[in-house]
């Protein structure tokens, strides 16, 4: 997905973010990142808040983890660190040199993560077989790069136009969906749909995650969730509720309420002028 750079770009965010462990769940394998970064160093941010974009860089990120015990739980912290610990090098890659360099830096990044949990299953038994899903946005003005693995999701809500889910699930029915041969329904119903073609961490011989970038305007809204908010809404609910009042919580607690059979995630994300 790509366009060209708005003439006046966004000058700050304002996001939103909550992860609940669900109605039948008692560890919560989800984690979400909210940072912004210069070449200097990185600030954890608070779950809403809002922030200039002029001197620092923002990366939101959501990862749902899975593996036996409470190795999800760790799968996913250790993805969504990793990001912290790398991105700040890539500090003001600028709309300018962006063609050339965030493909390379976001696709580094992945790779360190898929190193790093396969490590940790190498040496430690009771990691064996951990992964997670990741699912990343990198705002600079005017520019999102993205990355993705797994079936977490990255939505864009366009302020005038349909939103338009962005990343592709690693599933075979997210494959089939996205090529227009099921419909949001049957996806949804299909045997398959939790089966994962690749996660960081994985056993799969196949890692490629997904990378693009979006130009973003005033007015936009980006969505970043784990599966567990899509178990709960269809996505014309999604786009409803995710336009009005800029709350992950509302979101999240419908979702729950409807399902609640996984951990449940949420981030919004707002361009502000």
């Amino acid at each position: 997905m790509d366009s060209a750079a708005p003439d006046a770009p966004p000058t700050a965010l304002r996001w939103s973010g909550i992860t609940d462990p669900g109605r039948f769940r008692a560890n919560n394998e989800d984690a979400f990142l909210v940072v912004n970064f210069d070449a200097r160093e990185v600030r954890y941010l608070g779950k809403d808040g809002e922030g200039p974009l002029a001197a620092a860089d923002y990366v939101f990120a959501v990862s749902d983890g899975m593996g036996g015990a409470k190795s999800g739980e760790v799968a996913s912290r250790i993805a969504v660190e990793k990001i912290a610990h790398l991105m700040p090098a890539s500090f003001q890659l600028g709309a300018q040199r962006i063609d050339a360099g965030f493909s390379d830096v976001l696709e580094e990044l992945f790779e360190q993560c898929n190193e790093a949990l396969l490590e940790l299953g190498r040496y430690y038994e009771e990691c064996h077989g951990m992964g997670a899903t990741l699912t990343l946005c990198w705002f600079m003005p005017g520019w999102m790069a993205y990355g993705h693995v797994g079936d977490s999701r990255l939505y864009y809500l366009p302020k005038d136009a349909p939103m338009v889910q962005v990343s592709l699930d690693d599933t075979y029915p997210g494959r089939l969906f996205h090529a227009g041969k099921l419909s949001e329904r049957e996806a949804r119903s299909h045997p398959r749909k939790h089966l994962l073609d690749q996660v960081l961490g994985g056993k799969s011989s196949r890692f490629e995650p997904q990378i693009g970038r979006v130009a973003y305007q005033p007015g936009d809204r980006f969505l970043i969730c784990s599966d567990g908010l899509v178990d709960g809404m269809w996505d014309r609910r999604i786009d409803e509720m995710a336009r009005g009042e800029l709350s992950a919580t509302r979101l999240v607690e419908y979702a729950v309420a409807e399902s609640g059979r996984d951990n449940t995630t949420a981030l919004i994300i707002e361009a502000l002028p």
